[in-house]
């Protein structure tokens, strides 16, 4: 079960302006599945015009670039998908308007809601925050419980985000979580963005 997990990478909160070379080192460090695009109160026009700089990046290196929040907008922009939180559109809705494109939701720390995900058709349900983040304020912590029993019972991936490192990312892999969610300890990382994949790579091989 520990084997296929891989990391799922999300953008800081506000994009420094090398933000394009920073990306491209991460993603060529290692192994990355995905990349979420995660950017709050920017207006239509500008988010755009970031998708277009970003996106080629992701997608050339066959990793899936996410649009957070929008699945209209992330089928304009030639998205691989959207994410989507409880308070956004509804999975239901949100699968009519992605078609045959990646869905995500979020589940914070509910089976209960996670199957309502996957009966609307979700592609992966997210559990979390796991540990203290400074990245998004969770309305609740979640529990390992939550992630190892969802893995051992359902088949729809999941995903465990909030507050994951190479120091505490460990239990999570054992519990069974096919992607782990990363944002400030690649992106913050003291010695770079490359370092930082290459140490959360490390620490999920290091899982027997």
């Amino acid at each position: 079960m520990t084997a296929d997990c891989r990391l799922y990478l999300i953008t800081p909160p506000v994009l420094p302006a090398d933000f394009e070379h920073t990306l491209a080192s991460a993603l060529d460090a290692g192994d990355i599945a995905a990349l979420q695009l995660r950017l709050k109160n920017v207006p239509e026009d500008e988010l755009l015009r970031i998708i277009d700089r970003l996106r080629p990046i992701v997608q050339s290196r066959e990793v899936a670039f996410l649009l957070n929040d929008d699945p209209a907008l992330a089928v304009k922009s030639g998205c691989d998908g959207a994410h989507v939180g409880q308070t956004d559109m509804p999975a239901k809705e949100a699968r009519k308007v992605l078609g045959d494109l990646t869905l995500g939701v979020t589940c914070h720390n509910s089976r209960h809601l996670a199957m309502e995900a996957g009966e609307a058709g979700a592609d992966y349900v997210a559990f979390g925050a796991f540990f203290p983040t400074t990245t998004k304020e969770p309305p609740e912590m979640a529990e390992i419980y939550t992630l190892r029993i969802w893995a051992e019972m359902m088949e729809i991936p999941c995903v465990a985000i909030g507050g994951i490192n190479a120091e505490n990312c460990a239990p999570l892999v054992r519990a069974g979580a096919e992607f782990l969610a990363v944002s400030g300890t690649v992106w913050g990382h003291q010695d770079g963005a490359a370092a930082g994949v290459q140490a959360m790579l490390r620490a999920i091989a290091a899982v027997s």
